[in-house]
C-alpha cells in the first residue's frame, strides 16, 4: 500500500531536480542549450512511462493513470518543441543560396 507514497516521491524528486537544473542555466542560453535539453525531457519521457507502467501493474486509481498519461503527453509536447526550436535556430547558420 505504499505505492502512491512512491509515486509522489518520484514526482517531487523529479520537479525539485528539474527546478534546480533550468534556474542554473542564464537566461541568454536558453535557446542554445534546447537541443541539450532534450535528452533531459527524454529522460523525463522515460520515468513517466516507467511510473505508468508501475501504476497499470499494480491497478492504481483511474486518476493515476490519467495523471500518468498527461505527464507522457506534456513530457512530448516538450521534447517536440525543443526539436522545432532547434531546427529554426540551427536554419538561421545556413547561408542564403542565391
Amino acid at each position: 500500500m505504499y505505492m502512491p507514497y512512491i509515486l509522489v516521491g518520484i514526482f517531487v524528486v523529479a520537479a525539485i531536480v528539474g527546478y534546480f537544473i533550468i534556474n542554473k542555466v542564464p537566461t541568454l542560453l536558453h535557446t542554445p542549450l534546447m537541443s541539450g535539453m532534450n535528452a533531459l525531457s527524454g529522460i523525463t519521457v522515460l520515468g513517466a512511462l516507467t511510473v505508468l507502467a508501475v501504476a497499470l501493474k499494480e491497478k492504481a486509481p483511474v486518476v493515476s493513470v490519467i495523471i500518468g498519461i498527461a505527464a507522457i503527453v506534456f513530457a512530448m509536447v516538450n521534447v517536440a518543441g525543443g526539436f522545432a526550436v532547434t531546427g529554426r535556430m540551427l536554419k538561421m547558420f545556413k547561408k542564403e543560396d542565391k
